[in-house]
């Protein structure tokens, strides 16, 4: 069904709070969550979608595994689930982690880490982190004084990591130094600063030509940022709530779109819809997760606490 805009809807999905969409090259398929019913989507081109996860609690983000199956931040836990569905490991918790947070997105580097950030049930600022889990099982927190963690990607190269905290009083989209073999951020720089006001930067991907794609909550539109932060297109979408966007399709042309009516009164028609539109651009392979936790860690209640 198209949209008038060059967007189609994807899937009607009517997700409360659909988000974090990813293209499984082994499933041929869009991995996407709707967070706050706990639930992970499959969407197979031309067979439909499929609730294959109903965790029970809220799913900030998955990414797949290597050796099958998928890792899920989970509420305020890591869970580790297999290509059939069910639990191996988890839950790992973040030592100091609020009781009041859970996980919002997350994505891996290409050495095979997760990273997570959270938010609080109230916002509160400062009191969420961006955490790492390493392919051992131990967490580290990688960022402090985080409000609303939310969208996170690599430069094509590695040497970046773009860093999305929705909560700051002045919204921003910043470019961490990062250190591939550490997992470690280095200075920081801010890309683009918006003003404060009801639209906010939210989940993002990144394409092979080193741009990116940033979801504008309130504000109805996708944008595309090259890395020196200048804009360089706008696709409107015929809803406000615009969450994240990924790239899918088996060349990677497609880019999906989640959205979200949570907190509407009066939901527009298309919230909470998946939308798909031809980018004219490839994106860049998830990263998958690269589990060395084992046997031992599936008895743990967690690395740090």
């Amino acid at each position: 069904m198209s949209t008038g805009t060059g967007w189609e809807i994807a899937l009607p999905a009517a997700a409360e709070l659909g988000e974090h969409p990813f293209w499984d090259d082994r499933e041929r398929a869009l991995i996407w969550v709707d967070v706050l019913a706990g639930r992970l989507h499959r969407l197979t081109p031309g067979a439909g979608d499929e609730i294959v996860v109903e965790l029970g609690v809220a799913i900030g983000a998955a990414a797949a595994v290597d050796g099958g199956g998928f890792l899920l931040a989970a509420a305020d836990r890591f869970r580790r689930v297999d290509a059939e569905w069910r639990p191996v490991w988890g839950p790992l918790r973040p030592r100091g982690m609020p009781e009041d947070a859970r996980f919002n997105d997350g994505a891996c580097d290409a050495m095979g880490r997760f990273f997570a950030g959270t938010v609080t049930r109230e916002l509160r600022p400062s009191a969420a982190a961006l955490y790492g889990l390493d392919p051992d099982g131990s967490i580290r927190t990688v960022l402090e004084g985080v409000t609303e963690s939310n969208g996170l990607g690599w430069s094509p190269h590695g040497s970046t990591l773009y860093y999305v905290d929705s909560g700051d009083p002045a919204p921003r989209i910043r470019g961490f130094e990062f250190d591939a073999d550490a997992g470690a951020l280095g200075a920081s720089r801010d890309l683009v600063v918006f003003g404060p006001g009801d639209v906010v930067p939210d989940g993002l991907a990144i394409d092979s030509e080193g741009c990116l794609w940033v979801a504008m909550w309130g504000g109805s539109e996708i944008r595309r940022y090259d890395a020196d932060g200048r804009l360089v297109e706008r696709h409107p979408l015929p809803v406000r709530q615009v969450t994240c966007p990924g790239f899918g399709g088996e060349r990677l042309e497609d880019l999906y779109v989640t959205t979200a009516w949570e907190g509407m009164e009066t939901p527009e028609p298309q919230a909470g819809h998946l939308f798909r539109m031809r980018s004219g651009v490839r994106g860049l392979p998830a990263n998958r997760f690269r589990d060395h936790v084992g046997a031992a860690k599936t008895t743990q209640a967690g690395t740090e606490g």
